[in-house]
């Protein structure tokens, strides 16, 4: 059993009895500052920091965790911080059910919270030993490392979306020179058709010829436009009405959506805000969006799109009625080359995610 320590504070009061008035006033207010000193550094460091009781009760909360956390005054002392994050539950019962067997057991979790807004934080949670004789403490110090998560997730999107930028054109380089050999030999041909003194063999021949060099430019085109279509190229920035966007992409589908059976519901907001934006690169995000949701739809439903602004941002959100997506896959949507479709390709939502990004969105 550990021998109890004993704090200067205690010393201090066990001596009350024998302090005259003046001392005892000097005491109050030394003990004030010293508390008004402490709580000024605390609420000055950028991370959260609280202490709670075994229970889960929050008995402290600097003003970072209060932010962090959505705690109120009337919280303190009576709230329990599994209300807002369940997942350190677990972590005291399991990985701290004994402090006083190591002073210095400490847990640390990455964890998400989604309330008062979504964060990634990384949770120091250690016990201490309260001079008073009551249940265990624990000091729990909340740093907000979202900015850092994301940061890291685009590094790792960019360098792979580098990676399959440089495969697809050496892919693209090496499938245009058997085209361009292929469109100078039927050329070549074209020309030699005039010297075929069979008119019947001469006219087939040059309708093939013709299939030919239009598949050929057509492959030619495909090839061009996956290019442009994965190429990281820099918005070109310019008054855009998103609206009116999305309603030419919806012109543009609207046979392959009725074909589908799918019928569009459209709800724009009062105020239609133009901002500044890159008009063929918002065209391709909508197009992307938009062919998901009709594939979803295998046996036709509801498209809904909805659009609304407030000071900061324009939203468009669209829904459709199909089967969605599992919970497990969401990570990974935006992931290159990541489909649950069987002739997908999984880079449509990888490029719709940069697009965004470069637009601030």
């Amino acid at each position: 059993m550990k021998e109890k320590r004993h704090s200067p504070l205690d010393r201090v009061l066990g001596q009350l009895d024998h302090l005259d008035e003046t001392n005892l006033q000097n005491l109050v207010s030394r003990l004030a500052q010293e508390r008004q000193l402490f709580e000024g550094i605390f609420n000055t460091v950028r991370e959260g920091i609280l202490v709670i009781s075994k229970r889960g009760i929050v008995e402290y909360a600097n003003r970072e965790a209060r932010k962090m956390v959505g705690l109120k005054d009337g919280d303190i002392g009576a709230a329990v911080l599994w209300k807002w994050i369940p997942d350190l539950a677990p972590v005291i019962n399991m990985d701290l059910a004994e402090p006083e067997a190591d002073d210095q057991a400490s847990v640390t979790r990455e964890i998400e919270m989604s309330y008062p807004e979504h964060r990634i934080v990384r949770v120091y949670m250690v016990p201490f030993e309260s001079f008073e004789d009551i249940d265990p403490h624990f000091v729990v110090i909340l740093s907000d490392i979202t900015k850092e998560v994301f940061s890291t997730e685009e590094k790792i999107e960019s360098e792979k979306i580098s990676s399959i930028f440089l495969l697809a054109a050496g892919v693209a380089h090496e499938l245009g020179n058997p085209l361009n050999s292929l469109t100078i030999h039927l050329q070549l041909m074209e020309r030699l058709l005039p010297k075929i003194e069979d008119e019947e063999v001469r006219g087939k021949l040059a309708r093939s010829l013709s299939i030919c060099s239009g598949e050929v430019e057509r492959q030619d085109g495909i090839i061009t436009h996956f290019l442009e279509a994965i190429r990281p190229s820099p918005p070109d920035f310019r008054d855009t009405n998103l609206v009116e966007v999305l309603e030419a992409v919806l012109q543009v589908q609207e046979q392959e959506l009725s074909n589908a059976q799918i019928s569009v519901e459209m709800q724009v907001g009062d105020e239609m805000p133009i901002i500044a934006g890159d008009t063929n690169q918002m065209k391709q995000v909508f197009f992307n969006i938009i062919k998901n949701a009709r594939e979803a739809m295998k046996d036709g439903g509801t498209l809904e799109i909805e659009t609304r602004s407030d000071d900061d941002f324009f939203y468009v959100i669209i829904a459709d009625t199909g089967e969605g997506i599992d919970k497990e896959d969401l990570a990974s949507v935006f992931q290159p080359y990541y489909s649950t479709k069987e002739s997908g390709t999984g880079l449509g939502l990888m490029i719709v995610n940069r697009i965004l990004r470069d637009h601030g969105g």
